[in-house]
């Protein structure tokens, strides 16, 4: 327990430039939350944005002036601990899904990433992987194209072909 309490005491690499950020977001929401209404009155509709922003701007300048206090860890590398390489490769994988959902569709683009996802974290086998992967973006397709009714980038799989011919099964 002892140990546990020292190792927080200590900063890690990236807490102060991560509290400064956070006061900087903090003041430009408490802006945006002034935009609102101002100061008009209490009970105006930026009353409670306001409030609530003005708390994450002394909270957030609290936590800064307490970082800066504690000594820095040592022997604590930022990459190596704060953003490992797994961390690294899942948001370059994130990125690609991102520029690719467009081109290649929300069907393929998902599937490939759900897999190639699953199968850098969970190593599991590849078949396993890809039932995973196949039933999770059929459960995914279903809530958010079929039910929600949510325009998803159709790519180069056809989709709307795909669901008029099933539809056509069971309009028989």
């Amino acid at each position: 327990m002892s140990s546990q309490l020292s190792s927080q005491k200590v900063r890690k690499p990236g807490e102060r430039i991560f509290c400064l950020l956070l006061i900087v977001v903090s003041i430009f929401l408490f802006w945006q939350a002034y935009q609102i209404a101002g100061f008009s009155s209490l009970s105006s509709s930026g009353a409670f944005p306001l409030a609530a922003s003005a708390t994450m701007v002394l909270a957030s300048c609290v936590v800064f002036v307490n970082t800066l206090k504690l000594p820095a860890a040592e022997g604590i590398q930022f990459f190596r601990h704060c953003l490992p390489p797994v961390v690294s490769i899942i948001m370059a994988i994130i990125l690609l899904y991102a520029v690719v959902i467009d081109s290649l569709g929300f069907i393929l683009s998902s599937f490939v990433f759900l897999f190639v996802c699953i199968q850098l974290l969970y190593r599991r086998s590849p078949l396993f992987t890809l039932a995973i992967s196949i039933v999770s973006l059929i459960v995914v397709y279903i809530i958010f194209r079929l039910v929600f009714q949510v325009v998803l980038p159709e790519g180069i799989v056809p989709e709307r072909e795909i669901i008029a011919q099933i539809t056509s099964w069971w309009s028989n």
